[in-house]
């Protein structure tokens, strides 16, 4: 019942935070949306018990990912002033309240009884050592693609950002 809840739960969040990050036009709450969407899923591999996948998500794409992305919207910079007036007049309210009832949430789910190790006389599955050896021999190319196509796609947004076509000289 538990493992359903948080289901429910994260999975509304991941995908209210997939729309904000496609749907926004802010591109600081679209990456913020993008961030909800990735603790979501860490915490879809905790409950499958991927412990260590739930760290480097949080981690990786979560934390340094997450860096850099608005590290170049910030780089970037909006060239139109933000509006501070309040839209939604009961915002606050209904934030304290989802976070009183979020908090309330982890403490149901706290109080149950949490399997800390696997059962004895099984071989753990996805170790540290395991994952690195995978990574490092069989996914190695797709892992140095990956990391290519962050910088490429870094390099080529700040390029964007930077090119002005009023500034080029008609000849």
């Amino acid at each position: 019942m538990a493992e359903l809840l948080l289901f429910i739960v994260f999975g509304s969040v991941a995908v209210a935070g997939a729309l904000t990050m496609v749907l926004h036009p802010n591109p600081v709450h679209g990456a913020l949306g993008l961030m909800a969407t990735m603790l979501s899923i860490a915490v879809f591999y905790v409950v499958n018990s991927g412990h260590f996948i739930a760290a480097v998500q949080v981690v990786v794409y979560a934390g340094a990912v997450m860096t850099l992305f608005l590290f170049v919207i910030m780089l970037i910079g909006v060239d139109r002033s933000e509006n501070l007036a309040e839209q939604l007049p009961l915002q606050r309210q209904l934030a304290l309240g989802l976070g009183l009832a979020f908090l309330v949430l982890l403490a149901l789910i706290g109080s149950t009884a949490w399997i800390t190790a696997p059962p004895t006389g099984s071989e753990p599955n996805g170790t540290v050592e395991a994952i690195a050896d995978l990574i490092f021999t069989d996914w190695l190319l797709p892992f140095e693609v990956t990391t290519l196509l962050l910088i490429v796609a870094s390099v080529g947004a700040v390029a964007l950002a930077q090119y002005d076509p009023r500034r080029r000289e008609d000849k």
